[in-house]
């Protein structure tokens, strides 16, 4: 089949659990500026631009980047994407199922959009990697397009720096001089000693986590050598539905559907399928995983001390640090190789060689049922956002802030009541069978079980003050009724 497109897919699941306290559940890393002003995500729907024009007309036209997400995160991106003036099209995933079921709902959505006797060049990359130069990206992946057209599934392999125990590692065979190598095996993340003996070998690569592909190739792969899974994976798209630029795919189905990442389902068993090779395209671009702090400072730029900062933060005598600060001032003094970062509900204070520890630290939060895993004191919603000031027994603060035009679900609680003052803005508000129109330093209040919601009608953001009072003010008492953005 001719190949009529070439596809972006960026996967943008993951929490990034080694970038606590910023990376969390409900923000993770990809949605986070963490070494420009653009947010990881934004940084890699930009990657691709003039890739089409860059690997020839042979290869077809560029079109809009698809990203597959999970269904919490679908709002954020699309702000994100539309911002990026990189228009998207969404696959929200009700569950995290890892990366091969992710591009098999990609290379199904591809093949839906396309005629039967036509085919797309799938270009599959995470939201979360670093990229230094992106041209020399663009070049490598025209590479791989190439050998894609040809029937092959394409990784990208960069050369290692160092013995770094924290990537997985691709061992390539013969240099086929057309810029490629053949696949000999993939290696998960080694101990030390190994990693070292991996990088004086100079047989292996850095696994990048980067894939290439004809979506009927990747879907015949899987089919053949992951057969249940291929066969779930049909069973959650055809349930799926579509709302606007946005394909939700099917819940029951994709809950049942097993979880493995490309590595496992597909590459590492490519010798039992006969007619696709799979080829090794070397990667020199400056690229990061950032997958640590550790790895944030040594891509960032640094002071005449070898540190790193960002935000209200002042360094003395020390030398080799990075500190992060989200509104606090940080003072480092004396110290060597430390890593501080700060938020508004948690400060993280690490050793650079033990960066890879962190999650051991947000298991252990999690395990205590801590917040601090999930959300930011400041969580953003598709109708604006909301930062919980201060909390006690029985009661709760919330400063709300609601973009022009949005509203809140029709909702209601069984646990709490809630009282409301506009603190700038217009507020239209429905509490039971009464619609009212509130001013600034005006106010109202919620009922325990009564039907309401909180609409903005102007043209400017509407902020309130919320104060919640109750025997339980979990963000799971909440029962909607009607809501504009799908949420059930």
């Amino acid at each position: 089949m001719p190949i009529t497109a070439i596809q972006p897919v960026i996967l943008a699941g993951g929490a990034g659990t080694r970038l606590w306290p910023l990376s969390r559940e409900q923000h993770p890393k990809q949605l986070l500026n963490l070494v420009a002003d653009d947010t990881l995500l934004e940084a890699t729907a930009r990657r691709f631009d003039g890739l089409a024009e860059l690997a020839g007309r042979a290869a077809g036209k560029e079109v809009a980047p698809m990203v597959v997400c999970g269904e919490d995160h679908r709002f954020m991106i699309a702000e994100m994407m539309k911002r990026a003036g990189k228009p998207a099209r969404i696959l929200s995933e009700p569950c995290g199922r890892n990366t091969a079921p992710a591009l098999t709902m990609a290379a199904l959505h591809a093949a839906g959009g396309l005629g039967e006797t036509e085919d797309a060049v799938l270009v599959v990359t995470p939201a979360d990697h670093s990229v230094a130069d992106p041209q020399a990206f663009r070049q490598a992946l025209a590479t791989a397009i190439q050998h894609a057209d040809r029937g092959a599934i394409v990784t990208l392999g960069v050369r290692p720096l160092a013995p770094e125990t924290g990537y997985g590692y691709i061992r390539a065979g013969v240099n086929e001089d057309s810029g490629a190598f053949t696949l000999e095996r993939f290696v998960e993340k080694p101990h030390l000693e190994l990693a070292e003996h991996y990088v004086a070998s100079g047989d292996y690569w850095w696994n990048a986590g980067i894939f290439v592909v004809r979506a009927s190739v990747w879907l015949k792969a899987l089919s053949q050598l992951q057969p249940e899974m291929y066969l779930q994976c049909r069973a959650a798209y055809e349930t799926g539905e579509r709302s606007g630029d946005t394909f939700r795919i099917g819940k029951e189905a994709f809950g049942d559907c097993m979880s493995d990442s490309i590595d496992y389902a597909v590459m590492e068993k490519l010798e039992a399928l006969p007619g696709v090779s799979g080829m090794l395209v070397p990667l020199d671009a400056g690229w990061s995983d950032v997958g640590s702090w550790a790895a944030i400072w040594d891509i960032a730029s640094k002071d005449a001390a070898g540190n790193v900062g960002r935000g209200r933060v002042l360094f003395d005598g020390a030398s080799s640090c990075l500190a992060h600060s989200e509104g606090r001032l940080i003072a480092c003094v004396g110290v060597q190789g430390v890593v501080v970062v700060e938020t508004a509900d948690a400060v993280l204070v690490v050793d650079k060689a033990h960066v890879q520890d962190v999650k051991n630290v947000v298991q252990r939060i999690r395990s205590d049922h801590g917040c601090e895993v999930v959300n930011h004191r400041k969580v953003q919603r598709p109708w604006g956002c909301y930062d919980s000031i201060d909390h006690g027994e029985r009661f709760q603060v919330k400063r709300i802030v609601v973009d022009p035009g949005a509203s809140l679900s029709l909702q209601m609680h069984y646990h709490r009541a809630e009282h409301w003052v506009v603190v700038r803005g217009t507020a239209r508000v429905t509490c039971g069978d009464t619609v009212s129109i509130l001013s600034e330093n005006q106010s109202t209040y919620i009922p325990i079980g009564t039907l309401h919601r909180l609409e903005n009608p102007g043209k400017t953001p509407l902020e309130i003050i919320e104060v919640q009072s109750g025997a339980y003010l979990g963000e799971d008492d909440i029962v909607r009724f009607e809501d504009n953005y799908g949420r059930g």
